[in-house]
């Protein structure tokens, strides 16, 4: 019984952490780039787009299915950057816990 309440209390604390951790997601932002800079987005560690940035020379009748490529890769980047910086965030939170392997956090 002793054992369930600490697993009770642990849990109730790993909530909290990770409740924590939504938050300030939401404040990290990932850039990701394409065609050297031409095109780039922004992304919130929630995956929400915040910006959109592309260099005026992209705008060409005959090049549009290139930048439509181009704000897809970038926008890719930034999603894996995102994806990578939340792993780390919820590795250090989950250290030391024994959490199955291959298991997503958050559920």
């Amino acid at each position: 019984m002793k054992d369930l309440m600490g697993l009770m209390k642990q849990a109730k604390e790993m909530q909290s952490k990770m409740q924590s951790m939504q938050d300030e997601l939401g404040d990290i932002e990932a850039e990701g780039i394409a065609a050297g800079g031409m095109v780039k987005v922004t992304l919130t560690g929630k995956g929400e787009m915040r910006g959109i940035s592309i260099d005026p020379s992209m705008f060409k009748e005959d090049d549009v299915e290139i930048l439509e490529d181009l704000i897809v890769a970038a926008h890719n980047q930034a999603k894996q950057k995102v994806e990578q910086i939340t792993a780390e965030k919820t590795a250090e939170l989950t250290a030391g816990l024994p959490i199955p392997p291959g298991m997503k956090l958050p559920f």
